[in-house]
């Protein structure tokens, strides 16, 4: 009999696919000038979320890069940052207001937003020197912030994003203490709200930082347009809107973006909100 003969097959070519990009942004109008057009990108797997949901995604491992609340960087160790496209604002930005029902200097108790991390932190470094005593109190997300604050007889609520914006711009708008015109008045800089954050042991190509250059072309691109379309859709005074995204609202902070961020580290870490010992790295674009 005659032995069997064996002949090698050759398998089928199967091309290799890059793993895509996985990329958290918030979903708030202010983001949409650096984040235009990644849901799109064929290498990107893009996620929207609030700030506090995507950094325990970016903390899990379930994200790479995430534009997330600045304060973020100095709380974990081995963070980069792109330092280039960021949320900041150079004075008001009526998206992240502490409204009062009583002054500042007698408001006892504060209810937080549970969404954000760095507005948190902004409004204890800004309140700190003017009412030192104030209590500030995060609520669940479940609970609506204002309602839980006359529940309370607190003296005010923090919130941010559009539902800030829209509650700033809107008839009847309560007072408000804002912490980014604060922070400037105390320091003279900018206030960086939120930076893409590139988790520990990721490595970005030229490819990847070419993703977010091109997001931050578009976005600038379509600024009165955004303007525009959050004026008609929340019934809002159109100049106020563009004022809002034109004005108020900073991309691009340059050389201020370091000296900012590593104030805010400074001032958060010195109430023990972070730790002043971390430097991340910062990647330029």
């Amino acid at each position: 009999m005659r032995p069997w003969l064996w002949r090698r097959v050759r398998a089928p070519y199967i091309p290799r696919v890059k793993q895509r990009l996985r990329v958290g942004a918030v979903p708030y109008l202010v983001a949409r000038p650096i984040n235009y057009g990644l849901e799109d990108e064929d290498t990107v797997e893009y996620v929207r979320d609030v700030p506090a949901r995507l950094i325990e995604r970016l903390r899990s491992g379930a994200l790479d890069v995430a534009l997330v609340s600045s304060i973020e960087l100095f709380r974990v160790p081995g963070y980069s940052y792109l330092a280039g496209p960021v949320v900041a604002g150079q004075g008001y930005v009526a998206s992240v207001q502490l409204f009062l029902r009583r002054p500042v200097g007698q408001l006892g108790s504060v209810l937080l937003d549970p969404s954000s991390r760095a507005a948190q932190a902004l409004l204890a470094i800004t309140l700190a020197p003017r009412e030192p005593r104030a209590v500030l109190q995060q609520v669940e997300a479940s609970v609506d912030v204002r309602q839980a604050a006359q529940a309370r007889d607190a003296g005010g609520w923090l919130r941010i994003g559009d539902r800030a914006l829209v509650e700033a711009l809107s008839d009847g708008a309560p007072p408000a203490f804002n912490p980014s015109e604060a922070w400037r008045k105390d320091t003279g800089l900018p206030f960086v709200f939120a930076t893409w954050v590139v988790r520990p042991g990721v490595q970005l190509t030229r490819e990847h930082l070419e993703l977010f250059r091109r997001a931050q072309t578009r976005g600038a691109a379509e600024l009165e347009r955004l303007a525009d379309e959050a004026a008609q859709a929340w019934a809002l005074p159109l100049a106020a809107c563009r004022k809002y995204l034109l004005e108020e609202c900073w991309y691009a902070p340059g050389a201020q973006l370091e000296p900012a961020l590593l104030a805010f580290r400074d001032r958060a870490a010195a109430l023990g909100l972070c730790d002043g010992a971390l430097s991340p790295t910062a990647i330029a674009l």
